[in-house]
Order: C-alpha cells, then sequence, then structure tokens
C-alpha cells in the first residue's frame, strides 16, 4: 500500500464502525487494539511534551508556541479524537469509563486557556502546584483512569493485557510526579547558581526576581527553584504515588508491579536526561527513590493478610521504603528536598487512602480476579 493510498485504506476501514451507539457495546478485537494504541501514542506524545515542558522553564521565559506545548499538543489531539470516538460509538468503553474519559478530557481543555489567562496575569505562574496547572493534571488523571477503567473491563487475560495496563498505570504514576519535577529540576538549578553557574537565562531570572520584587540574589533564585514546603515533595510521593502503585497492584494482579513500573519510569527519567542536557537544558534530580519504595508496595502484597490487614503492614513497608529511600539517595547522589519529620503524616495519609482504596475496589470489582471472571 502506498501512502497515498493509506488515507483512503485507513477511512475504508474506520467508516462501517462510525455509528451511533452507547457505551458498553460489544467492540470487534481489531478496533478495541486500535484505541488503545491510539491511547498509548497520546500518552507518550503527552509525557514527552511534559518531559521537556519543565527542563524548558527552567531554561527560557515561558511562550505559549514553546515545542514542549507543541508535542504536547499532539498527544491532546489524538486524545480529543478518541474521547470523541468513545462518546458517540460507545466502543472500547463501559459507561464509567467513558464518563471519567470524558470528564478528563474536558476538565483539561477547560484548563488550557485558564492556564494562559493566569500566566498572562501573573506572568511565569513559578510553581507547578498553582490551581491552574493542578486543573491540568487532575483532568489528564481522570483522563487515564477512564483508559485503565476501558481496557481493564475489556482486554482479553494474557500477557498482553498485562503489559498494557502496567504502562497505562506508568502513565498514571508520571502525571501524578510530574508536579514534583519542579522541586528535582529546583535542587538543581538552586546549586548551579550558587556555583556561579545559572542554568536559565538571565531574562528568566530577571524576570522570575521582579515577579517578586526583589533583586536576582538568594532569596528570589530560591523562591523561583523551591516555591513550595520541603514536606509536599515527600508527602505527595509517600501518599499519591504510592497509592497509584497500590492500585496497580492490585488491579494488574501480577507479582513485582509497582516494581516493574518504578523501574520503567526511573529508566524514562535517565534516558530523557542525557538528552535534554546535550541539547542545552537542564537536568534533574532523578527519583530513584521510588524503586525502593516500589519494592515496598510488592512486598506488602507477598504477605498472605486479610485485605484490611494489610494496609497497616503496607503502610509501613512503603513508608520506610520512601524516607529511607530519599535518605539513601540523598547520601549517595543529589535527592530533591524533602522533610524526614513529614514521615507521620505521610503514613496517616496513605494508610486512610488504602483502606478507602480496599473500600473502593470491593465496591467496583476491580480486582485483577474480577475482570478475569468476568471475562470468562
Amino acid at each position: 500500500m502506498s501512502l497515498k493510498q493509506a488515507p483512503a485504506r485507513i477511512i475504508g476501514w474506520a467508516l462501517p464502525y462510525w455509528t451511533r451507539g452507547t457505551a458498553g457495546r460489544e467492540t470487534p478485537a481489531e478496533l478495541f487494539r486500535v484505541l488503545y494504541l491510539g491511547w498509548l501514542v497520546a500518552f507518550v506524545f503527552k509525557v514527552l511534551g511534559s518531559s521537556w515542558d519543565v527542563s524548558w522553564h527552567f531554561r527560557w521565559i515561558r511562550d505559549d508556541l514553546a515545542p514542549p506545548h507543541l508535542l504536547n499538543t499532539v498527544g491532546t489531539v489524538i486524545a480529543v479524537g478518541l474521547t470523541i470516538v468513545h462518546w458517540y460509538t460507545g466502543y472500547g468503553v463501559d459507561r464509567t469509563a467513558s464518563r471519567l474519559i470524558q470528564w478528563g478530557t474536558g476538565t483539561f481543555l477547560i484548563a488550557v486557556p485558564l492556564d494562559l489567562i493566569n500566566h498572562r496575569i501573573n506572568g511565569l505562574d513559578i510553581t507547578a502546584w498553582s490551581p491552574s496547572h493542578a486543573l491540568l493534571f487532575i483532568g489528564t488523571a481522570f483522563m487515564i483512569a477512564g483508559v485503565i477503567r476501558g481496557y481493564f473491563v475489556g482486554a482479553p487475560a494474557g500477557r498482553m493485557r498485562t503489559t498494557v495496563l502496567t504502562i497505562l498505570f506508568g502513565f498514571f504514576l508520571e502525571n501524578a510526579i510530574f508536579p514534583s519535577q519542579h522541586q528535582e529540576y529546583g535542587v538543581l538549578g538552586l546549586a548551579a547558581w550558587i556555583r556561579g553557574e545559572p542554568e536559565a537565562e538571565p531574562a528568566l531570572l530577571d524576570f522570575a526576581a521582579e515577579t517578586l520584587n526583589r533583586p536576582v540574589d538568594l532569596v528570589a533564585i530560591q523562591n523561583f527553584s523551591l516555591p513550595v514546603p520541603d514536606a509536599v515533595y515527600s508527602v505527595w510521593a509517600g501518599v499519591v504515588g504510592m497509592i497509584i502503585l497500590v492500585m496497580a497492584r492490585i488491579m494488574v494482579g501480577r507479582t513485582g508491579t509497582a516494581t516493574m513500573i518504578a523501574l520503567g519510569y526511573v529508566a524514562y527519567r535517565m534516558l530523557i536526561w542525557p538528552l535534554l542536557v546535550v541539547i542545552g537544558f537542564p537536568g534533574s534530580a532523578i527519583p530513584f527513590f521510588l524503586i525502593l519504595a516500589a519494592i515496598a508496595v510488592d512486598l506488602a502484597f507477598l504477605i498472605p493478610l486479610p485485605a484490611y490487614i494489610r494496609p497497616l503492614v503496607g503502610t509501613a513497608l512503603i513508608t520506610g521504603g520512601v524516607y529511607g529511600g530519599l535518605y539513601l539517595q540523598d547520601l549517595l547522589v543529589e535527592a530533591p528536598p524533602y522533610a524526614p519529620g513529614s514521615w507521620p503524616l505521610a503514613a496517616g495519609l496513605l494508610l486512610a487512602t488504602w483502606l478507602l482504596t480496599e473500600l473502593f475496589v470491593r465496591r467496583y470489582r476491580l480486582r485483577a480476579e474480577d475482570a478475569v471472571a468476568e471475562l470468562r
């Protein structure tokens, strides 16, 4: 098939499926594979764009049409197209998955102009933890959750199902950790400025200082690089990041799931780091501690315990993995700034969240064995 013939062949294949239907409609296997391959491609573009975006903003003044934004937009356009397909045809999703995808995509699309307006008013909007940015992360989280749900209920049992669900949870983890990259880049950016080798362009440093009504001094650079309390990093990773890995272990149902996700994410960060640095962009502290924390998640599921006892033991193991991992990383290589004394807060929140997760999992039958039983 030539390149000229390809569009016509693709349209000819897709048109018979373009019929109105309700969510939960029986989906041909080939169409199901194409839809979820489309989601994987969309998320790859979004992750590549977002990874470059953080590094970009630690060097240049913000630009709406910056290459990272355009790369991310490619993924967003694909996601919007797939959302419309699911909504109109009902193929590839049940009602819950369709609603999650629609709410997530809608929230993301609403957040984009709000974020642009926010930057027009507030300039750099220095922290990644701002309300407009939060809407972008939340929208993406709902979107990925819907895709996970759709694949969970629709994919046949087997190695492909396990692999794709694991990859989707990897995207979920990346989205959750994304705002924390501000601290991961900031800790190295601040150190570079103190050494007299700033990574940011002078125009960005001047603009950031002016936003804070200060000269370009240590206080201004510290507020630009590390604008939130150190506890935010460790508590966020110890609660939100870890509950995603817990859910992944429950829904995928395979030993080592959490560890594989963390290894994949850290490997990606190790790959993208030199690529960015080689082309002249700042590097970041890589969250190696996530590997030890993920091993703790998997260990918690190896212990034969009742569902509502496991969170108690698991919280102790995982909190030790997160804070112990951060401590070891700080000894061996550069670690993001964290607050060791915040561990009781992280542990308490993780335990409460895990107990609620157990109720949620039971209510909506989200264990791996539940889906396999339904498929049979």
